[in-house]
């Protein structure tokens, strides 16, 4: 098994969001191009109880759509509950719990706790595989393309 370095992105030396979100536009596409995946899984938004976190992140989880389309890759969103379900059995579980499961589930030696926000990235792969078999069923789409064609009856 080949060993992938974290990428970790690094937005506080940014000015500003919209350079912050450029910078992740060009970081996805750096991704895509390095590692050629056929599909890309985001954790969909989420309710929170902080408006402007949510808005930020939003924007930023749209950025990365944007770039996948941008290189017609097809996304699949899943919501964080159904994440934890696939990881854990628990929709609720915890972000400890989640990356427990992942160290048993890959059999990793360890799981470093700093990475916590970055084992949610690897739920959502996991999640995704465990899916996988289920996608044809819940549509994805990889641009309007592709949605027109699976939806003619939605075109007026």
């Amino acid at each position: 098994m080949e060993m992938v370095s974290i990428h970790e992105l690094m937005l506080k030396k940014y000015p500003n969001h919209e350079t912050k979100l450029k910078y992740i536009f060009d970081k996805t596409l750096a991704l895509i191009d390095e590692f050629h995946p056929d599909e890309v899984a985001l954790e969909a938004p989420f309710y929170g109880k902080n408006v402007q976190s949510m808005l930020k992140l939003g924007r930023a989880q749209g950025v990365a759509m944007a770039a996948s389309l941008h290189r017609n890759i097809p996304i699949t969103e899943y919501s964080p509950k159904k994440i934890k379900m696939a990881i854990t059995g628990n929709g609720n579980a915890s972000k400890e719990q989640v990356a427990g499961m992942l160290q048993n589930l890959l059999n990793l030696k360890e799981f470093p706790t700093k990475y916590l926000d970055a084992s949610d990235g690897l739920a959502v792969a996991v999640c995704h595989h465990f899916n996988s078999g289920m996608i044809a069923e819940s549509k994805s789409y990889s641009g309007w393309d592709s949605f027109l064609k699976q939806n003619p009856d939605r075109i007026k």
